[in-house]
């Protein structure tokens, strides 16, 4: 099985789970959980969000 990184956090998903975000233009986003998922939408940057892979790194947090 393929494993899948979420999108937005980096939190490794379990096969069969999590949720499909498929673009007009063809790309498509996995995300764990509904608090990624709303997150990616209003436009948040992993980056910028402490409890996130990317923004634990950024923030020196880690």
């Amino acid at each position: 099985m393929e494993q899948r990184k979420c999108s937005f956090c980096g939190e490794i998903l379990e096969p069969g789970t999590g949720i499909l975000f498929a673009k007009k233009d063809g790309s498509s986003y996995y995300f764990c959980s509904s608090k990624c998922k709303n997150n990616f939408g209003l436009g948040r940057l992993p980056r910028r969000t402490v409890w996130t892979e990317q923004g634990r790194a950024y923030l020196k947090k880690a």
